[in-house]
């Protein structure tokens, strides 16, 4: 495919923040009482605040927003065992060389998702979309329009990078090309993403002359 810029999800995608994701949740599943295995299998790619409603559905909106930054002050500071997935760091470097757009665009709040992008040394990128940017997560396509804006490309001109369902629908929903990187097998609309990769390390990325970009898949 050919596109412009990349629009990268970052946990599950860039960094592998899965230990100290299911610590947090584990945990706050115990004190409220929820099973692990239900909240791990509904909050993967959505905003914190977004899985604390539906968890604390009847709760008031101010015990909601107690919670949430109680969870975020946890999740930002337990950085253990946090490390980039392979591939990341050599194709966001490659990027970085090469003078191609690129941005991270999360569901995490800026104190989570700036202390696991730091955690694993990945470069810092010039757009940083977080929960706070937008009114409505993933999947809208709200957080992917917003990157594809802030690197002053049309989104059709952009591919979102994503392993998790949520964050894949947003893709789409927001015209982008879509790369799948090491989904779930229940993942929705694969049949509709670009490619579907087992890992970052299978991505060849080659400027033209023109700015555009040709991505391959590794054979």
């Amino acid at each position: 495919m050919k596109c412009k810029g990349f629009l990268f999800d970052l946990d599950g995608t860039l960094v592998d923040s899965l230990p100290a994701v299911e610590r947090a949740w584990s945990n706050w599943g115990k004190r409220h009482g929820i099973d692990a295995t239900e909240i791990l299998n509904f909050i993967h790619g959505k905003q914190a605040i977004t899985s604390l409603r539906h968890f604390m559905a009847g709760a008031s909106e101010d015990e909601i927003q107690k919670e949430f930054l109680a969870l975020e002050k946890i999740e930002a500071e337990d950085t253990d065992g946090i490390v980039a997935l392979p591939g990341a760091q050599q194709l966001l470097a490659t990027l970085n060389e090469l003078a191609i757009p690129w941005a991270i665009v999360t569901s995490g709040s800026v104190p989570v998702a700036s202390a696991r992008r730091a955690a694993t040394g990945l470069p810092e990128p010039e757009v940083f979309v977080t929960a706070e940017r937008v009114l409505r997560g993933k999947p809208e396509p709200d957080a992917y329009l917003l990157g594809a804006q802030l690197l002053e490309l049309e989104p059709e001109e952009c591919v979102v990078v994503e392993d998790a369902g949520a964050g894949i629908l947003s893709g789409l929903a927001a015209g982008s090309h879509v790369i799948a990187v090491n989904p779930p097998a229940n993942a929705p609309r694969l049949e509709d993403v670009d490619m579907v990769l087992a890992s970052l390390e299978e991505l060849i990325i080659n400027k033209n002359a023109d700015g555009t970009v040709d991505v391959y898949r590794k054979h």
